[in-house]
């Protein structure tokens, strides 16, 4: 699948936030209730997040050009940065309304309307959630990755405010409303900010997983019978892309025609085991000391 095509993710995401804003702003019209309406403020967030990583997605998708010979996909950890920051936007909203309604409490309304409409909009963004975390890892898409953990924040949330509410309502204890989304906040800004970090590591350049790396090294030590040696093995990942640098080694008397063949079959082995990698190799002789000047280029 295309990264453009990923953006039908995204529209997905809008409109079940534009669904869970309708279904839980009538929760908390009905129950008056704090924590359902952090619930409400919450998908306000989600509805600006997909927004957000559809265009980031649309955007992350355009091919290379002379001005970004590496694409776009960069655009994926932008979004997730700055849904970060928008959770904890959130959260800071909703711990502010704890904070008015613990020092005057008020009473819960409506239970039953409010619960069941609120238990319906979990359920949608439940489904989403799912939906979008499988394509996250199939696709290597940070963006709908940072979408998916967000629904599913949302998902507990309103779990632990409909458990409150209940417990409220039965216990007559006006203050818990405002106490549990007090905590809702505290946990949603957890979640900002590892989504944020994430966003950061993205746009640093960190490399690709342990088991990846591994499996590029095991390819290339396959050639270590023929005489052939690698140093300076390089990787990063951008979104669903992933880039490999690496120094291939081979004997002084190979024809250059010998070592470029070597090179493209190494180069088309790991493409293979691991798609969507660009992959470049040097090649250099292995008894010339000045191949073995540049083993830690950037050390």
């Amino acid at each position: 699948m295309s990264r453009r095509a990923l953006t039908r993710y995204a529209w997905l995401s809008v409109g079940a936030a534009i669904v869970t804003i309708a279904l839980k702003t009538a929760a908390w019209w009905f129950t008056d209730s704090v924590g359902l309406l952090s619930d409400a403020l919450e998908s306000l967030v989600n509805l600006a997040a997909a927004l957000l990583t559809l265009c980031m997605l649309t955007l992350a998708a355009r091919p290379p050009d002379e001005r970004h010979a590496y694409g776009y996909s960069k655009a994926e950890y932008l979004s997730g940065g700055i849904e970060g920051a928008l959770i904890l936007l959130a959260a800071i909203l909703i711990m502010y309304a704890a904070t008015l309604r613990f020092i005057s409490p008020q009473p819960i309304l409506r239970i039953d309307v409010g619960v069941v409409v609120s238990i319906l909009a979990s359920i949608v963004n439940f489904v989403v959630a799912r939906v979008l975390h499988r394509a996250a890892a199939t696709h290597r898409s940070m963006a709908l990755e940072a979408d998916s953990r967000h629904l599913m924040t949302d998902v507990w949330t309103s779990a632990g405010v409909l458990i409150a509410v209940v417990a409220v309502y039965f216990t007559g204890w006006w203050r818990l409303d405002p106490i549990i989304a007090f905590i809702v906040g505290a946990h949603i800004i957890w979640t900002g900010v590892q989504l944020i970090g994430k966003a950061g590591r993205g746009l640093l350049d960190y490399a690709m997983p342990p088991e990846e790396r591994a499996l590029i090294e095991e390819i290339l030590r396959s050639y270590e019978a023929h005489g052939v040696r690698y140093h300076a093995l390089m990787t990063r990942q951008a979104a669903g892309h992933s880039f490999v640098t690496v120094h291939v080694l081979t004997p002084g008397e190979w024809t250059v025609q010998r070592g470029h063949d070597l090179v493209e079959e190494i180069e088309t082995r790991i493409r293979t085991a691991i798609p969507h990698t660009s992959v470049l190799t040097h090649l250099e002789p292995i008894g010339d000391p000045v191949s073995y000047q540049d083993i830690e280029p950037f050390r």
